[in-house]
């Protein structure tokens, strides 16, 4: 449907009358402000419309004047700047600026010049005098963001609109990292590269601004919003970085050509009708042909013949032969834990017939050699006495059925040992009773 199709509106409706209670116009803010604006809103109607040509003409011209550096202009030059026009066309465009009051004629000077309502509208036009680009919406939002802000001019309605266009960017990028297409990825990263160097340069202005102490409550959500759209992009990096990385992981290497899946991909998006590379290949299947059939009876009798085996060929086992000499290494316990069995043993065997071995301090079988060893032996002292290693084979056996037991205390005592410096007090209590034992 183009613009000429649509039903024209009475000029008697109000836009309170669109609402379902007229009452309702007036709480939307953003509403009440384009009633303040209604000057330029009327000159951007009268501006653009009419057919696509006309309206196209009436912009340029508008933009050109916009962009003269002089403030009055003489219809010579007029005539000079617009010379490739024809009379007819000019005058009706210039017409058409006088009456919506953009184009003010001054009949004392003989001269034109703009009006404060055409500067407005120009500073709104602007971007359309720049070149085409994906990122002309952030990128003039932003640039209209960090200047109010360095002015003192921040407006909650341009913050807004920046959040919006961060938050479409942010789910377009992710629906590229989700889809792990390698060509989406290839073509999404120089325009996700492009946002975040828009953001970070404005990052700057953007800190001032969500720090910044503003009297408006609605400034100040959006600002913060706004930092949180602007982290939540930032962060994207990493995992664009990841997924472009899974994407060159998954790339294949045709034989030693040095040709990738990647590069036949873009070959193949270079042509126009993939089954025409087909060709007459699948027009007919191909059907084989024996001209030696006896031949090849022959050839597949012998190979049966060859694999047939000979009953007349002994098979028998192989000789007997003498086993190599060799030793058997067996995996051998920490010398730590048979000294420290052997101390316990000479501890019981110390003691005179008939009476019970002395306690001693931890520190008389802990102490001794590096600190390592020391350690060692320290984490040896909770298997005295251990129900379940009492059951095993070997040198932890030995040391879990010897009859001692470890008290610990909740205190460290200082040592003189040249590697360790404080060890846990407590003592090696023997298991024997206090009275004779046979």
């Amino acid at each position: 449907m183009d613009a000429q199709s649509l039903p024209e509106e009475s000029d008697s409706s109000s836009f309170e009358s669109h609402f379902r209670d007229p009452a309702l116009a007036a709480e939307a803010p953003l509403a009440w402000l384009l009633g303040q604006r209604l000057d330029i809103l009327d000159a951007l109607r009268g501006l653009l419309s009419g057919g696509q040509a006309t309206a196209r003409l009436r912009l340029w011209v508008f933009l050109e004047l916009a962009a003269q550096p002089q403030g009055r202009l003489q219809r010579e030059d007029l005539n000079q700047l617009f010379f490739s026009l024809r009379p007819e066309a000019l005058d009706a465009t210039l017409k058409r600026l006088r009456d919506l009051d953009l184009l003010v004629w001054d009949a004392t000077d003989q001269d034109y010049h703009l009006s404060a309502l055409a500067q407005q509208l120009q500073s709104l036009l602007a971007p359309l005098a720049r070149s085409a680009s994906e990122d002309d919406e952030m990128a003039a939002l932003l640039a209209q963001v960090a200047g109010a802000q360095a002015l003192g001019l921040s407006d909650a309605g341009q913050i807004q609109h920046l959040h919006a266009q961060l938050a479409r960017r942010h789910d377009e990028f992710a629906d590229v990292i989700a889809s792990g297409s390698e060509a989406r990825l290839r073509e999404a990263q120089p325009r996700f590269e492009r946002a975040l160097q828009l953001v970070e340069r404005a990052g700057e202005a953007l800190t001032a601004l969500i720090r910044g102490d503003h009297d408006d409550p609605r400034l100040e959500r959006e600002a913060r919003a706004l930092g949180r759209g602007q982290a939540r992009l930032l962060s994207m990096a990493s995992q664009f970085t990841r997924a472009l990385q899974q994407a060159d992981r998954r790339r294949i290497t045709l034989g030693s050509t040095g040709i990738t899946s990647s590069d036949v991909r873009q070959w193949l998006q270079t042509r126009g009708e993939l089954y025409e590379l087909l060709g007459d290949a699948l027009s007919s299947s191909p059907h084989p042909v024996f001209i030696s059939g006896h031949e090849l009876v022959d050839v597949a009798e012998a190979e049966f013949d060859r694999d047939r085996p000979d009953p007349h060929r002994v098979q028998g086992l192989p000789p007997a032969a003498r086993a190599e000499s060799g030793t058997l290494e067996a995996l051998r316990m920490p010398e730590e834990l048979e000294t420290l069995i052997g101390q316990l043993a000479q501890w019981t065997a110390s003691a005179p017939p008939g009476t019970r071995p002395c306690s001693h301090p931890i520190t008389d079988a802990v102490l001794g050699g590096r600190y390592a060893q020391s350690a060692y032996r320290m984490q040896l002292l909770p298997l005295l006495g251990d129900e379940q290693a009492r059951a095993l084979q070997g040198l932890t056996g030995d040391l879990a059925r010897s009859p001692w037991h470890a008290t610990l205390q909740p205190e460290l005592l200082a040592t003189q040992d040249p590697y360790v410096a404080f060890v846990s007090a407590g003592t090696l209590e023997p298991d024997f009773p206090d009275d004779s034992h046979a």
